[in-house]
């Protein structure tokens, strides 16, 4: 069933276009992924679908009876309501009525009547489940606190909260503007199986590429204005991409072909005299004006570091503790030259805190961090720091270096290597605040590398990162010179990049692992297996060696009247039966008492089966008793 049609959608801010005439049909069951380098638009097309901003040509047509739940980038909160008001803002009416029902069953003066009535109106909204599914789907985002105002919470929990609430509500149509931001590895795969399995339809922004593979049936590119469709997952579309770039390639180079070949005959002075004569002339100006972009722009990012010596940095018995919470716990490691070391751990672990003591920008409680003297750090962090949105792009870069020396000894400019980050001239003049969430990260990204460092320190660098960039990032921490530690959730980029974990586990013990991501889940895995089978023989030990089979007080209640229960059961089956053979012509009544003896049947068969469980457990209890 169609959900929402979209026709003929154009989007322009100032001279940049960002949607050029688009179509685009969502149904149910569609789950859609919309990717596309920063700043073409992508956000901007989801707030156009949610209602949330007008195109500037062409049209949208819902269905009327299709509600649309979007989680957007940037939440307006009311800081005072709580965490479970929050997630119930658009079923205030639903939450309202559980609190009631809870309160006139705690009440001893509530009259019947009204309870009864409660029940009806909870049994009409569907009310049961609501607020336990909540609750589940909080805890399952690591908000525990249900009653905690949200101006209280961090802004990754906010995030969470929010999620939260777009997955409750019902909806036919839920946008999801980069929903893994903010949540860990455990996290991010507990929602794809949630995902996965919502029947409703699903557009959502995300670089997670795993994430992508594992949950969309359909990939939507955004390029230069333009909507590409790919009826399948994010390998599908990878090998259909590149079909159809080379198939756009060989249609451009055709038709270069043909121009150059019309621009002689022009330039040789053709004249408009003959029909034919003007129709190759027009010819000749439809080849001119429609040609294709078939750059395939790629980031350029292999900048060359400065000298690393042999000592680079060691760190002894570091200890770090915020009030009563211990983060790290006696940790020590010396970072090597080849070093490709990533960091995983539940959000809040200490993570952060270990990369900033490896800066030099937190001091341990205890320890030693003993950094070379030829060590130069880049840290790419989780905020954008000391990024003045009133200064333009350029200057911030410039900040960093007027030049660089690439890998291969090539010196080129601050504007030039803009330009290796999709940055053309007109947008390198831009007021940083005047730049999209990702064309900032990737701004900032540049910055760090302008700088020439010989280590390298990212975290969650993946966040707000476009595909694109990210590939070509992975493709520079291959062939970087020097360490790189990296806090991140991407399993993606951990399998392809690390080979080296540390695994935040709680009360500051970090656990290493030699290996990258998918290793490191295959040891935990078997590692889990091996402590559940521990536990369960350990139990039936003890259960052996210091419990005595008996009956419980139920069980021997049970045990002493199941005769008569089973003996009255078949009593009434034989009257059943009597009545049966009398009523045989009354078609109606023949009916009433077959289905109340197939009733009948159905318990006796239950206490059968209970007599036959409880008979063996006395057996047993009294051979145990005569040993």
């Amino acid at each position: 069933m169609n959900l929402i049609s979209i026709e003929n959608l154009s989007k322009a801010y100032n001279e940049k276009q960002v949607l050029k005439d688009i179509s685009l049909g969502i149904n149910e069951g569609d789950k859609i992924g919309l990717i596309g380098v920063n700043g073409t638009g992508k956000t901007t097309f989801l707030k156009i679908i949610a209602g949330m901003e007008e195109p500037d040509t062409g049209r949208i047509i819902k269905g009327n009876n299709v509600n649309i739940e979007y989680l957007l980038q940037d939440i307006d909160f009311d800081l005072e309501v709580t965490v479970v008001e929050q997630v119930f803002r658009g079923n205030s009416k639903n939450i309202q009525l559980v609190r009631r029902y809870e309160e006139a069953i705690l009440n001893p003066n509530t009259k019947s009547e009204e309870i009864l009535k409660l029940t009806e109106e909870m049994d009409n909204a569907n009310a049961w489940d609501l607020e336990n599914e909540a609750k589940s789907v909080l805890t399952k985002l690591g908000i525990t606190n249900f009653n905690e105002k949200i101006g209280n919470l961090s802004g990754g929990q906010r995030k969470r909260v929010a999620l939260a609430s777009a997955l409750i509500n019902p909806s036919e149509l839920l946008i999801l503007d980069e929903p893994t931001n903010h949540l860990d590895n455990d996290t991010i795969e507990w929602l794809e199986e949630y995902l996965k399995g919502r029947k409703g339809a699903i557009l959502m922004i995300t670089h997670d590429r795993y994430f992508l593979d594992r949950v969309t049936n359909q990939i939507v590119e955004l390029d230069r204005g333009s909507l590409h469709l790919y009826k399948g997952n994010y390998n599908y579309f990878l090998e259909k991409k590149l079909e159809r770039e080379e198939i756009e390639l060989a249609s451009e180079r055709k038709r270069q072909s043909l121009f150059k070949k019309e621009l002689a005959w022009i330039k040789r002075g053709a004249r408009a005299r003959t029909t034919k004569q003007k129709a190759r002339i027009e010819r000749f100006n439809e080849l001119k004006e429609g040609g294709i972009d078939i750059s395939n722009e790629k980031l350029d990012i292999s900048v060359g570091g400065t000298r690393l010596g042999r000592k680079i940095i060691e760190m002894e018995n570091i200890e770090k503790s915020f009030d009563e919470k211990k983060v790290i716990d006696n940790f020590s490691y010396i970072i090597l030259r080849d070093d490709r070391v990533g960091i995983l751990g539940p959000n809040g672990s200490g993570k952060s805190t270990l990369m900033n003591i490896i800066a030099g920008k937190l001091n341990p409680d205890k320890g030693i961090v003993d950094v070379g003297e030829t060590v130069k750090i880049g840290v790419f962090a989780q905020e954008n720091l000391n990024m003045d949105n009133d200064i333009r792009a350029i200057e911030f870069i410039k900040l960093g270096g007027e030049f660089i020396q690439t890998s291969d000894g090539e010196k080129i400019s601050a504007s030039q290597m803009m330009e290796r980050f999709l940055f053309p001239k007109e947008l390198q003049w831009t007021p940083i605040g005047k730049l999209s969430g990702g064309e900032k990260r990737r701004l900032h990204l540049l910055r760090v590398l302008m700088e020439a460092p010989n280590v390298l320190l990212l975290d969650e660098p993946t966040n707000d990162l476009d595909i694109d960039t990210l590939n070509v990032l992975e493709d520079y921490i291959e062939e970087f010179p020097g360490p790189v530690v990296i806090v991140s959730h991407d399993r993606y980029l951990l399998d392809k990049i690390v080979d080296k974990l540390f695994v935040f586990e709680g009360n500051g013990k970090i656990a290493g692992y030699t290996g990258n991501y998918e290793y490191f889940k295959e040891v935990s895995k078997v590692e889990k297996e091996s402590l559940q089978t521990d536990k369960k023989s350990e139990h039936k030990e003890k259960q052996k060696t210091n419990s005595k089979l008996k009956f419980s007080y139920n069980e021997q209640r049970e045990w002493q009247e199941i005769d008569t229960i089973i003996a009255k059961l078949e009593d009434d089956i034989a009257k059943i039966d009597k009545k049966i053979e009398i009523a045989a012509t009354d078609y109606t009544k023949l009916q009433e008492l077959l289905e109340d003896k197939e009733k009948i049947e159905n318990k006796l068969e239950e206490k059968m089966n209970r007599w036959v469980y409880l008979s063996e457990l006395a057996e047993q209890i009294e051979q145990q008793n005569k040993n």
